[in-house]
């Protein structure tokens, strides 16, 4: 009998490109509703595939802090989503909610 390998899936091994990393947090905000934890884990998830050490530098903050603020575990401040989202290249928009 053949033996299958399995290992847990890592969404930032698939993203290579700004484009990807842009699409993903689209695709994570559309679907996290009032999750900020959901959103904090996705941008975590862009970081590593970024970088963790890089955005440490670029941001000022310990990439230690980082990885528990960006794990969906952590409780960042917005102050710290902000630094990150702008040290990723990542702009946060505003637009009206469908139905509103």
């Amino acid at each position: 009998m053949n033996t299958l390998n399995l290992r847990k899936w890592d969404s930032a091994e698939h993203l290579k490109t700004e484009e990807d990393m842009a699409q993903y947090l689209e695709a994570c905000l559309q679907e996290a509703g009032d999750d900020g934890a959901f959103i904090a884990k996705a941008l975590g998830n862009i970081a590593r595939a970024k970088g963790m050490s890089q955005l440490a530098r670029d941001t000022g903050l310990g990439r230690e802090s980082l990885y528990k603020a960006l794990s969906g575990e952590g409780n960042p401040s917005f102050s710290t989503i902000l630094k990150v989202t702008a040290a990723l290249g990542i702009q946060l928009h505003a637009q009206t909610a469908p139905g509103s």
